[in-house]
C-alpha cells in the first residue's frame, strides 16, 4: 500500500460498520475485530476491494499463497478451509457442502483501514482512487433487521449424537485415538440473511478477540471466535489452543464457581494437555532447536458467553522456514482435530455429516514484513447468498472420560449466542 492518510481523534463508535456498509458490494471485504483485546496490533482493520486475488483447492495451496505473498510483499487477507488437510495428507472430504467456500482464498485489497486508540490509518493502493474521508462522519442507525424468518434445524438428532459419542469412545478404548473433536451442524435452507446486521448483532452479544466478517464472493463468514490459531511476529511464533469450556452465569458467585471448576477439572486438563503436546510437536517442525516452550498451561479466560481454558505454546522460527512451512506444519489446528491428528481426521470424516469448509479453518492477514495472525473459525456462521444456505457448527473434544449428555449440552452452550442472534428459532432433527 503506497499511499496513506492519518486521521486522529476519531470518535465514531460505529465506524467499522459504516465501512462495511459502504463497501458491501465489493466481492472481497473483511473486518478483523479484536474488540480491544490485549496483545493485538490494532483494535480493528477493514480491507476492501480487489487488486489481486487467489482462490484455489487443496493441492499445493500453501505453496500458492506463499507465491502470492512473495509477488506482492504487501498486506494480504484471506481464509484457509479445514479441508486443505486433503492436500497435506491422504485424506478426503465427501460429506455434503451447502456453503461451497474455496479451499484457500487470499486477496490484496484496494483500501485498508487500520484503527487503534482513536487513530485511523487509511491506505489505498496506487491503482485505487483516494478514499473520501467524509464517509467517516456518516450517521449510522443500523443496517436494518437481520432478515431471517426461518427455522434452524439440527443435522444430527440428539439421539444420533449421543450414539456417535459412544462409538467414538470405542475407538479411543481400542487405542485408535486419544481424543477427537466431534462437531455437528445447525442449518437453514432457502432464507435471505442480512449478513452485515447479523455480524453487528453477534458482535454485541459475544465480543470475542478474533471476531471477523469476511465476504468472499457469494460466501459470507460471520465469526465471534475466541481462539488464535497462530501468530508470527518477527521470529517469534505462538499458538493458543482452547480446550475446556464452562457456561457463564448472571449470578456472580455461581460464575466464579464455574470458572474455578473449569480450572480444577481433570478431564478438561487432560484434553488441554493432549492438544498442547500435539501443538508442541507441530511447532518443532519449524522451530529453532530447544526453542519450543509452553508459556502458559491451563489459563482460564472469561468471555461474554463462556469461560475457556487456553494454553500458549511458542517457538522461534528457523531462518530457512517461511509462512508456507508454518502452515503446513500446524494446519489444521490440533484443537479442532484431536490426537493423533491424522487418524482423528479420518474418524471426523466418518462420524460427521457435513463438510466443515471454513469452520475449523482459519482467517487472518499477512503483513508486508511477512508477519501474520490467524484465528480459528469457531462460534461462526457461514452463509451462501446464491443458494441461501445458512450453516453453523459446534463441537467439542471427545475423550475416554466424556459424558455424551454433557458434551451435547456443551455444544448448545457454544451455540447460544448464534441462536440468540437468529432470535432463537430452532427445531431439533428427528432423523
Amino acid at each position: 500500500m503506497k499511499f496513506q492518510t492519518h486521521i486522529r481523534h476519531l470518535e465514531n463508535p460505529n465506524l467499522k460498520y459504516v465501512l462495511l456498509y459502504f463497501f458491501k458490494n465489493e466481492s472481497n471485504l473483511i473486518l478483523l475485530d479484536s474488540n480491544v483485546s490485549k496483545g493485538d496490533s490494532f483494535e480493528w482493520v477493514v480491507a476492501a476491494g480487489t487488486v489481486d486475488e487467489i482462490s484455489v483447492g487443496s493441492e499445493k495451496a500453501f505453496e500458492q499463497v506463499q507465491d502470492f505473498y512473495n509477488r506482492h510483499k504487501d498486506w494480504v487477507f484471506g481464509s484457509m478451509s479445514y479441508d486443505l488437510k486433503n492436500g497435506l495428507e491422504q485424506l478426503e472430504s465427501k460429506n455434503p457442502d451447502g456453503i461451497q467456500a474455496p479451499g484457500l482464498h487470499f486477496f490484496l485489497p484496494k483500501y485498508l483501514f487500520v484503527y487503534s486508540a482513536h487513530h485511523l490509518v487509511v491506505y489505498h493502493h496506487e491503482s485505487a482512487d483516494e478514499f473520501d474521508t467524509a464517509v467517516f462522519e456518516t450517521d449510522f442507525n443500523g443496517l436494518g433487521n437481520i432478515g431471517f424468518n426461518g427455522m434452524v434445524k439440527a443435522r444430527v438428532s440428539r439421539t444420533a449424537y449421543l450414539e456417535n459419542v459412544e462409538a467414538i469412545k470405542q475407538h479411543i478404548q481400542r487405542g485408535d485415538i486419544y481424543e477427537m473433536n466431534y462437531c455437528q451442524e445447525f442449518y437453514a435452507e432457502s432464507y435471505e440473511l442480512n449478513t452485515l446486521e447479523v455480524f453487528r448483532a453477534l458482535n454485541r452479544v459475544s465480543k470475542a478477540p478474533f471476531s471477523c466478517y469476511f465476504k468472499l464472493g457469494n460466501c459470507h463468514l460471520i465469526s465471534a471466535s475466541p481462539e488464535r490459531f497462530i501468530k508470527k511476529d518477527g521470529t517469534h511464533v505462538i499458538s493458543q489452543p482452547i480446550k475446556g469450556t464452562r457456561r457463564r452465569s448472571t449470578d456472580k458467585e455461581e460464575d466464579a464457581r464455574l470458572k474455578a471448576e473449569l480450572f480444577e477439572n481433570q478431564k478438561e486438563r487432560s484434553e488441554n494437555v493432549m492438544i498442547v503436546d500435539l501443538v508442541r510437536n507441530d511447532l518443532s517442525r519449524i522451530a529453532k532447536k530447544d526453542s519450543v516452550k509452553v508459556d502458559e498451561l491451563f489459563g482460564v479466560y472469561t468471555f461474554d458467553q463462556v469461560h475457556h481454558m487456553i494454553s500458549t505454546i511458542s517457538c522461534e522460527i528457523r531462518e530457512d522456514k517461511g509462512l508456507k512451512d508454518v502452515f503446513e506444519a500446524a494446519f489444521p489446528m490440533g484443537s479442532m482435530t484431536g490426537a493423533p491428528k491424522i487418524r482423528a481426521m479420518e474418524l471426523i470424516e466418518k462420524f460427521e455429516q457435513t463438510k466443515r469448509g471454513l469452520y475449523s479453518g482459519a482467517v487472518g492477514y499477512i503483513s508486508p514484513e511477512g508477519d501474520f495472525d490467524f484465528n480459528v473459525v469457531i462460534r461462526s456462521m457461514q452463509y451462501n447468498a446464491l443458494n441461501k444456505y445458512l450453516s453453523f457448527m459446534v463441537g467439542g473434544a471427545i475423550t475416554i472420560g466424556s459424558d455424551a449428555e454433557l458434551e451435547y449440552e456443551e455444544c448448545l452452550v457454544k451455540a447460544k449466542a448464534l441462536f440468540e442472534v437468529l432470535e432463537g428459532k430452532y427445531a431439533e432433527s428427528v432423523s
